[in-house]
């Protein structure tokens, strides 16, 4: 299994609906590392570490959000690894 890392942006009513929250424990229950934080202009970033097939699974549950939020748009892009995420999924402060 090939390790990859990406950063998803959601678009959408994504703040103050518990996004991040769900994030953690999507990815905490997919053994993803990374974070997620809420950006400045609206949009969720969440910044992940795993397998491309873990990955996958991650994007498709981003794209339904939690039960509040009303998900606009998921973009994805390739990133690097950085290590001191892979083993760790944690809840940033905004940025």
């Amino acid at each position: 299994m090939e390790t990859q890392a990406k950063r998803f942006y959601v678009s959408g009513r994504v703040q103050g609906v518990g996004f991040r929250f769900f994030a953690e424990r999507t990815a905490a229950s997919l053994g993803v590392g990374g974070y997620v934080k809420n950006l400045y202009d609206g949009r969720v970033e969440v910044y992940a570490v795993g397998s491309e097939q873990q990955m996958d699974a991650l994007r498709n549950a981003l794209q339904r959000g939690p039960r509040m939020a009303a998900v606009e748009r998921v973009e994805e892009h390739d990133a690097d690894i950085l290590r001191e995420y892979a083993n760790v999924f944690s809840i940033e402060s905004d940025g």
